[in-house]
């Protein structure tokens, strides 16, 4: 080999070099969680929605899976997260309701998707409704987000007062910029970190407080709906169609940049519609936010990973939003450890046609006084509305819980029953405002509107 040759291959191996340590890094998927609030089992085309469209959020489900039976461990806005971000029933540490997240925050001895990501060399950040307690050791950048950008809970979508830009400080501050709509701005501050991050493995978690009252949409989504005359509903449908255009920007990036076959991407709603407040629809389903009955945990559920999952599938055996965690930790090459203790599992076998059982018997829920447990297709519930007696439901022909079989089939009922009260006793008690660890306070649910 000539001098020149020689002095060649050495100019060029610390590049060799680099090139081949980025491969692993480079090979692990990317993540992505758009989770909406508020939403509501029957809205997006993908779940037969025709009045308002969503070429962008069913996109995911006709790229991937659409899980008819999707649902969350908790009925509405903070537990649900709780348990999206921990793979753990919330109920296990006592995050059962808001106020939880508002005076407490999730529970420090809780660790984070973020987190275990982090450990695993991930760029993480957290665009959105954060929800998860808004003390400064409770916020996005101590649980295991490097950025975050957006509200620390709910407010309105103009000027948001609990808001947080991390590449500034920590400091909440209220937003005057007259420009500003959460919705948009949480798709350019998405897309821009993506830019930033594109040469890392990465973390996105979109929280969006859309689809949560206050209803505000600025005029250029309204004028998308002249044939809607109902005014709540118009809000409504230009607030989803801001949603759709967010995920399409943010999914746009990912294309542009050739990543997004390299990319797992979750759309999950948090809890049911609260109809009477928003019009959000639940379409066939009983009950709203904040109730036991389908139409409380039930959500819009979709996900997709180019070249290795199945496209424009339907799933319809149970899943859960605790088996987000799980899923991701092994695409990125990790395993859970038993002392995680986790009640999510790993979908891809199941989504793939490796595993064709059930990924999950059995599914619960409590939300004091109101609790529900789903044994195969059998579900035992109380709710609000309801008798105050445990009703039994065969929710694969009675999606609606019209028909209850409590009395015709008593052998059933204490079947179920025995099961959740087996569950219910391995949970921890409720944590309230000023009291950790203690009972929550029985008009909770009529405090917490969030």
């Amino acid at each position: 080999m000539t001098t020149i040759r020689l002095i060649a291959v050495f100019l060029l191996l610390p590049s060799i070099l680099v090139l081949r340590a980025a491969q692993p890094s480079s090979a692990r998927p990317n993540f992505i969680i758009f989770y909406s609030d508020d939403l509501g089992w029957g809205e997006t085309g993908a779940q037969g929605n025709r009045e308002i469209p969503t070429p962008h959020t069913d996109s995911i489900a006709k790229n991937g899976i659409r899980f008819t039976s999707g649902y969350v461990a908790a009925t509405y806005c903070s537990p649900s997260r709780a348990g999206l971000l921990t793979g753990r029933y919330p109920t296990r540490f006592g995050h059962e309701f808001n106020s939880t997240a508002n005076a407490i925050g999730l529970r420090s001895d809780q660790t984070t998707l973020a987190t275990r990501l982090k450990a695993h060399g991930y760029a993480t950040a957290a665009i959105g409704k954060w929800h998860l307690g808004n003390q400064p050791e409770n916020r996005p950048t101590k649980r295991g987000f490097d950025e975050f950008f957006g509200t620390l809970n709910n407010t309105p979508f103009f000027h948001p007062t609990n808001f947080i830009d991390s590449r500034i400080n920590d400091d909440v501050r209220p937003v005057t910029d007259p420009n500003f709509y959460t919705t948009d701005a949480f798709a350019e501050r998405a897309v821009d970190w993506i830019e930033r991050n594109k040469t890392k493995p990465w973390f996105l978690y979109l929280p969006f407080n859309a689809q949560h009252a206050p209803l505000q949409a600025p005029k250029k989504y309204l004028d998308r709906f002249p044939n809607i005359t109902d005014e709540k509903r118009k809000l409504f449908a230009a607030m989803m169609a801001a949603m759709d255009d967010a995920i399409g920007r943010v999914m746009g990036k990912v294309r542009a940049l050739g990543q997004e076959e390299n990319t797992i991407v979750f759309y999950i709603g948090d809890n049911g519609g609260p109809t009477a407040s928003t019009t959000s629809q639940n379409g066939p389903l009983r009950g709203f936010k904040m109730t036991t009955y389908e139409g409380g945990p039930r959500v819009p559920f979709f996900a997709q990973w180019k070249g290795k999952w199945p496209a424009g599938k339907t799933y319809d055996f149970p899943v859960l939003n605790l088996d987000v965690l799980p899923t991701i930790i092994a695409a990125a090459g990790a395993k859970p450890e038993p002392s995680w203790q986790l009640d999510g599992v790993d979908l891809t076998p199941y989504v793939t046609g490796a595993n064709t059982a059930r990924p999950h018997q059995t599914l619960y829920w409590r939300f004091s006084p109101q609790w529900a447990i789903r044994h195969g297709d059998m579900k035992l519930v109380v709710s609000s509305g309801g008798s105050g007696k445990p009703e039994l439901y065969d929710i694969a022909t009675d999606i609606g819980e019209t028909k209850d079989l409590a009395v015709a089939q008593p052998a059933k009922v204490k079947e179920l029953q025995v099961l959740w009260d087996k569950w219910n006793a391995e949970q921890a008690p409720a944590s309230a405002p000023n009291a950790p660890g203690g009972k929550a306070k029985k008009n909770e649910k009529k405090k917490n509107k969030q």
